[in-house]
């Protein structure tokens, strides 16, 4: 069936289902966690895993900084 739009009132919104860009996932798919609850392949904790999908852009780009952080410490081939 095709829709004229001329048969759709004039104060009617078409509306998409297509949503920004949200930041993406850092997950290397080398998921196993340290003795401190950290991922070894994301840097991510056990808990910021579990809380990626709900969490806010906010957050995210939050829980990536932390997973630099915690990339770049103890480790001699850091670049930063």
């Amino acid at each position: 069936m095709v829709v004229d739009s001329t048969d759709m009132p004039a104060n009617t919104e078409i509306k998409t289902r297509c949503s920004p860009e949200r930041v993406a996932s850092p997950c290397v798919s080398i998921c196993l966690l340290n003795e401190d609850d950290i991922c070894t392949g994301c840097y991510r904790s056990s808990r910021e895993i579990r809380n990626w999908v709900m969490s806010a852009d906010e957050e995210r780009l939050a829980v990536l900084t932390r997973a630099r952080q915690r990339s770049t410490h103890g480790n001699p081939f850091a670049t930063d």
